[in-house]
């Protein structure tokens, strides 16, 4: 999937916190699509199809399990933020009644698909078939602590998993090949003027080369390969960036620290090195996977 830019968002008023359902459509309108080549990277090299049957574990607002059930694969998605999980299920399930429906029944494309909120993931099927592919396409390693919450929940799908399934984690690659680290930084210095860094578990941090290896061996998986997919971030405008890179919550503690107008203000002053003569912005970033075993 190609990457493309988003189309011009309204200007929103910055001088007011934005909600939870305006941050979640401006994730599922400007922000996820960046990641989808991502998506399909993993899709390729885990071969996932009509005998895929995947747990994808922070599924947001649908649009991984979306191209994963375009491909025929049996999908069920986890998420703790409401917001998203609505979006979800518009995009997934219209009108459909997974789990309604006989256990070996054919299924057409939008009953492939299953949403639980929080707690524990249930099995892939009716019938407790277990999964054998499990993904985690929120990328870790650019906030501090933000892989704490992945361990525990993947301790808890690995059970549900066939021995031997493919589970694959994301993360941000090297700062020097994202541009948008550095516009992450202004959310670190906002934040770290206001209080002491330590207090933010999510303030921004450098990646870490072995961010996801170490998730793994606290998860108790075995690493089995790597790779890394460009994933550029193209806005229409710098407003539409603005509001996609806030949607990620990677500026909620410099939000917390000032106020949303000052880092809507300092992160738009960020972007100006990325903005092209026709007044789109172009980030070019790498994002890496790796695929284990359990």
């Amino acid at each position: 999937m190609t990457p493309t830019l988003v189309r011009n968002q309204p200007a929103a008023d910055v001088s007011a916190p934005a909600d939870a359902g305006t941050r979640a459509r401006d994730w599922a309108e400007i922000q996820e699509r960046m990641l989808a080549p991502l998506y399909e990277a993993v899709y390729d090299r885990m071969e996932v199809g009509a005998a895929t049957r995947m747990l994808s574990l922070g599924c947001g607002s649908g649009l991984a399990m979306l191209v994963a059930a375009a491909r025929g694969a049996h999908v069920t998605g986890v998420d703790s933020d409401r917001e998203r999980l609505a979006l979800a299920r518009a995009r997934l399930l219209p009108e459909a009644d997974w789990d309604a429906a006989p256990a070996h029944s054919p299924r057409p494309a939008h009953r492939r698909a299953r949403l639980l909120e929080d707690g524990r993931p249930a099995p892939a099927d009716a019938d407790g078939a277990p999964y054998n592919l499990v993904t985690v396409f929120e990328p870790i390693g650019c906030a501090a602590g933000d892989s704490e919450g992945l361990v525990p929940a993947l301790r808890s799908a690995v059970p549900l998993a066939v021995r031997g399934a493919s589970v694959v984690l994301t993360g941000w690659g090297p700062p020097e090949r994202c541009a948008t680290a550095g516009v992450l930084r202004v959310a670190a210095r906002l934040a770290e003027s206001a209080r002491p860094p330590r207090t933010d578990p999510d303030r921004w941090r450098p990646t870490l080369r072995d961010d996801l290896e170490d998730v793994a061996a606290r998860a108790g998986l075995k690493p089995d390969g790597s790779g890394r997919v460009s994933c550029p971030f193209g806005y229409a405008d710098v407003n539409s960036a603005v509001r996609g890179l806030l949607s990620t919550g990677l500026f909620d503690a410099a939000v917390r620290a000032t106020d949303r107008s000052q880092v809507e203000k300092e992160v738009a002053e960020a972007l100006h090195p990325y903005r092209r003569q026709d007044g789109t912005v172009w980030m070019p970033n790498v994002f890496r996977y790796l695929v284990c075993v359990t």
